[in-house]
């Protein structure tokens, strides 16, 4: 009779145990069926699984989706797949209205369409399935406005709201978030922000940006501007994560568009105008770093935006295989207003040729995109 009362007795304290293992994260409302957590690698080092998802450094892509080559609107040359492949871990991109369809376009769909959302969100969940060690975070610009109803409409479609992250509260310090253990153990690896119209009592895994996260200025033009100060926020600088947008860009026909001939530079780990450079800014500012470094054409440098995150996360950067090469190669000559290549004109008859210099084609199509869009009274907005 003993031995009964005490094995009900056992029985009883593992039911509670299980009851109240929901409760056993501080702060992250993640549920549990189990005390032992399985995960033991995280994003790829077991460092990293005891860490707050807010005291960690993530490489994020500039307009993710905006893919193409000698293309004045593109930030990118590798797809969303390959850049997740090589290591970043936070996907950020631009979202309009076209007639009910949430579409992720540069400045207008058209000039540069990247797909639809629910296209774009399908290859994020199929990498994310095939990688279930992993944490990843999306942040969206959102252009039109657009309600969070809509965006919920469309990750429900794809499967993805089943595994992003609800936090009990919003904001949250950048020290209370959720390990990466814990996300991954609780199945909630996705995090996404929306930069406007969240709502979290209708949607609560859209989190809002800006009280959650604070940003750099963007469209640098100068690298002397890549410093670490406060440019947009909506809540405590002191406590928030905050991410840096770390893309260089030059007028072209009075536009900014992504400095290509000088990604080498912007994109390394030491130097003038270098992403380490500017992480180390923000460190000898605000005694932290960053927690998102965006950039443009991530695979310039042969991964060292990566090794610039590595350093700063205290982990070695030994990855499996190099990163993608770039496709976007700078074969132009910069003149300091443009970049331009010469064409040489003979007669038939042999006489004098007359050299020309000619926008390139890149340059060119923008010249032709930003003429029409000045005649319609568009506002680009890169």
């Amino acid at each position: 009779m003993l031995f009964k009362t005490a094995t009900n007795y056992a029985a009883a304290l593992a039911l509670v145990s299980a009851v109240l293992t929901p409760n056993a994260h501080a702060g992250s409302a993640l549920a549990s069926t189990s005390l032992t957590r399985r995960a033991t690698v995280c994003n790829g080092h077991a460092e990293l699984c005891d860490r707050s998802f807010g005291n960690i450094t993530f490489v994020g892509t500039h307009n993710s989706y905006a893919i193409g080559v000698n293309n004045f609107f593109a930030n990118q040359d590798q797809s969303v797949t390959q850049q997740l492949n090589d290591g970043v871990r936070m996907l950020q991109m631009q979202a309009h209205n076209e007639n009910g369809v949430i579409r992720l376009c540069h400045s207008r769909c058209s000039f540069l369409d990247g797909g639809s959302l629910e296209d774009y969100l399908r290859t994020v969940k199929t990498w994310l399935d095939a990688n279930p060690n992993e944490v990843l975070s999306l942040l969206v610009v959102n252009i039109d406005n657009v309600p969070a109803s809509n965006y919920d409409a469309v990750f429900k479609s794809v499967g993805l709201d089943s595994i992003s992250y609800s936090p009990p509260s919003s904001p949250i310090a950048a020290s209370e978030w959720p390990t990466l253990g814990t996300l991954i153990d609780s199945g909630k690896r996705l995090l996404t922000f929306l930069d406007n119209a969240a709502d979290l009592t209708a949607v609560p895994y859209l989190l809002d940006e800006f009280t959650n996260i604070w940003e750099t200025q963007f469209n640098v033009l100068d690298i002397a501007n890549f410093d670490c100060s406060v440019n947009r926020t909506r809540g405590d600088t002191s406590t928030q994560m905050f991410l840096i947008n770390h893309f260089l860009d030059k007028l072209v026909l009075g536009q900014p568009a992504p400095f290509i001939e000088r990604l080498n530079q912007t994109n390394a780990a030491t130097g003038a105008g270098s992403l380490g450079a500017h992480v180390d800014t923000c460190v000898a500012d605000h005694g932290r770093p960053p927690n998102f470094l965006l950039v443009d054409f991530y695979e310039f440098g042969g991964g060292s935006v990566f090794q610039v995150a590595a350093d700063m996360n205290g982990v070695p950067y030994n990855p499996a295989t190099p990163v993608a090469t770039p496709v976007s190669t700078p074969t132009a000559t910069n003149t300091g207003s443009g970049s331009t290549v010469s064409v040489t004109s003979s007669s038939l008859s042999g006489g004098t040729s007359v050299t020309f210099q000619l926008f390139n084609a890149q340059y060119l199509t923008a010249f032709m995109i930003s003429t029409v869009a000045i005649l319609l009274g568009s506002l680009i907005v890169l």
